[in-house]
């Protein structure tokens, strides 16, 4: 396993890191997560992303369980906080950041977390407000740092014009061969600032291993087979999308990587990606994606790459 810095942080963080978005959350069973958070430690993989909302507060619960185990500095832990915990609890406010940071360290088992992430802005809270109480959960050392996700642009702008805020070190949008939005003004705005890229779905929620075959229905055992875990998967899965992956098929054969190898490691060639976020339910993939740490694609394959997929990769 090779490692990145975590932008402007002292924190080094494993290429492939292991998500609980749907998987921890209730989409597989106890028994299967913890096998999947051993098998991380054994393929070297330190950092572990989490949030409030998954399962509303059951992906915390389970990782605050099976990590209790483990020496705290061993691993870099993140989680998130915006989406509703409740009727009431919701948002960016100062307010609910003090009482969301305590409430998954509670769950999490743990006195800090080494990332503490703001899930979507937050358009009902001043901005001002916000950063000055993610500052506060820093300064009382509940947070080593914080990141943003899915952030427009605009806002993660004006958040760095705020006098005596922190300082992001990171940004996590959905980065994919099939989603390269980021790539548009993200990317460059938070490589001049000092904030890397945690990305998910860097599979396209599996899609991208190529299991998926056009005409057909999804095996039995998959994502999208699963009513838990297949909400946000229909644009993925239509026939032109599937058959545009399945050309991708020879190309992962003949670098000698599987499907999900070439995936990762292509959010991976971008330097400012620190780490690509991964979800697994069972142990063998979460061997198979750390084996695409350190693996370099040349400029033919990139080519090819863009070739084979076309047009059904969202620009």
């Amino acid at each position: 396993m090779k490692y990145r810095k975590l932008g402007s942080s002292v924190l080094d963080v494993s290429e492939i890191s292991l998500g609980s978005w749907l998987t921890y959350s209730g989409g597989v069973s106890r028994e299967q997560a913890s096998a999947c958070v051993d098998a991380a430690f054994e393929e070297g993989i330190n950092f572990i992303d989490t949030a409030n909302i998954y399962g509303r507060g059951a992906a915390e619960s389970l990782l605050g369980d099976v990590l209790a185990g483990r020496p705290r500095e061993s691993y870099v832990l993140a989680t998130k906080l915006y989406f509703p915990m409740s009727d009431t609890d919701r948002g960016l406010s100062a307010a609910q950041i003090h009482k969301q940071i305590d409430a998954s360290l509670e769950r999490l088992r743990t006195d800090y977390v080494d990332l503490y992430q703001c899930h979507r802005f937050d358009s009902e809270t001043p901005l001002e407000e916000t950063m000055t109480a993610l500052g506060e959960v820093i300064a009382a050392g509940k947070a080593r740092y914080i990141g943003f996700s899915e952030w427009p642009v605009e806002e993660v702008e004006r958040s760095l014009r705020i006098a005596g805020a922190p300082e992001w070190v990171s940004s996590q949008p959905q980065y994919s061969m099939l989603w390269r939005k980021p790539e548009e003004a993200l990317f460059a705005l938070c490589a001049t600032n000092g904030i890397s890229q945690i990305v998910w779905s860097p599979l396209a929620q599996g899609v991208l291993t190529g299991k998926y075959q056009p005409g057909s229905p999804p095996p039995a055992d998959s994502r999208a087979a699963s009513d838990a875990m297949n909400t946000f998967m229909s644009e993925l899965t239509s026939d032109p999308v599937l058959e545009a992956v399945q050309r991708l098929v020879p190309l992962a054969a003949d670098a000698g990587m599987t499907m999900a190898q070439l995936a990762l490691a292509w959010v991976l060639r971008e330097p400012n990606v620190a780490s690509a976020i991964t979800g697994a339910s069972r142990p063998e993939q979460v061997r198979q994606n750390a084996a695409a740490s350190g693996k370099v694609l040349d400029q033919e394959l990139l080519d090819a790459i863009d070739a084979a997929l076309g047009d059904v990769a969202v620009r």
